[in-house]
């Protein structure tokens, strides 16, 4: 989903059906497989997609997420405590226990929050425990509770920290210092589609950790594009010229796709060590009803893993089967 000004930008179809690592690119109904090759792959692509649903479904998977979510390389959300520190700032001092330290670092990382998630991921179900924990962090001026519309019935609630909360975290380095932390809604219409990255990481982390893995750190697409400007801009400054041949390299740099001179920012990039102590990392977009053909193909171009709601992912896999684009769309 863009933001901030830089709008997606809706591709043609790609003559070349392959990357250079191998994996497969959006392709047209006119070119790049054979029609029954193509057709197979669509078929294991549906198979995935159905495997995934059923994941999604299935008790058990929320029990495998919660026990990911109490590892060391997590946040301790389910710890018993009930001894609150104290954490001073300024002239202020706030009296916190470990589960509204985690919460408030884990809000901090992903902008907002619904509720409704963090009871789940956070809490293994326990919402009475999690109202209280939310209940001490607005009352001391660390957090704020939101509705994600002015229509009840399409409104969730969420939670995001306050300016007074990002400096607390900051000041006594409650997250690592290359782990960037967010206050605030910027734009309260994508509040919605924001507020489900947590789940999708939720589910992507739990995969990855599965595996072997160990989740290092999470950037959003705003971080991504802030940092790829901001060297733009310096670049800018100096006078450097071959803007947009710089913009490609340094998005190159960061591992940015770049297809026909359009740089990719995924929703969400999860960086993570391999059971072989390798650095490495996963891009995931989180599509919604909005995408047309265009922006799915974009995405399969750039090889990001594509979520979506249970309720957009319908209609999603029908664009992508009318216009064949070889791509999972993987359900929430």
């Amino acid at each position: 989903m863009s933001r901030g000004g830089y709008d997606i930008d809706e591709f043609h179809w790609d003559s070349d059906s392959r990357r250079a690592d191998g994996a497969d690119r959006a392709i047209s109904p006119a070119r790049g497989r054979s029609s029954g090759s193509k057709d197979s792959f669509l078929e294991q692509l549906r198979a995935k997609e159905s495997e995934s649903d059923r994941l999604t479904t299935r008790p058990e998977r929320d029990e495998i997420i919660r026990r990911a979510g109490t590892r060391d390389s997590r946040p301790p959300h389910t710890r018993s405590d009930t001894f609150r520190s104290k954490y001073r700032d300024r002239d202020r001092v706030y009296r916190l226990r470990a589960s509204e330290i985690a919460t408030l670092t884990e809000v901090a990382k992903f902008r907002v929050v619904r509720l409704e998630d963090l009871a789940q991921f956070a809490y293994a179900g326990d919402r009475s425990r999690l109202e209280n924990d939310v209940r001490q962090l607005t009352e001391q001026g660390l957090a704020q509770r939101r509705e994600t519309s002015d229509f009840k019935k399409q409104s969730q609630q969420v939670l995001t920290i306050t300016k007074q909360g990002q400096h607390l975290i900051r000041l006594h380095g409650l997250v690592p210092e290359e782990q960037a932390i967010y206050s605030g809604l910027v734009k309260p219409k994508e509040a919605d589609h924001d507020a489900a990255l947590y789940r999708l990481y939720q589910k992507a982390a739990a995969e990855i950790e599965s595996k072997g893995g160990k989740v290092l750190r999470i950037q959003l697409d705003y971080e991504l594009k802030e940092k790829l400007y901001r060297r733009l801009g310096q670049a800018q400054a100096r006078h450097e010229e071959g803007l947009d041949r710089l913009k490609q390299a340094f998005a190159r740099e960061m591992h940015l796709p770049v297809s026909q001179g359009k740089v990719s920012f995924p929703d969400l990039r999860i960086e993570y060590e391999t059971p072989e102590m390798d650095m490495a990392h996963v891009d995931f977009e989180l599509a919604t009803s909005h995408y047309h053909a265009g922006h799915l193909a974009e995405k399969a171009r750039a090889g990001f893993q594509i979520y979506a709601r249970s309720q957009d992912t319908r209609g999603l896999r029908r664009v992508r089967d009318e216009r064949e684009i070889l791509i999972s769309i993987l359900s929430l």
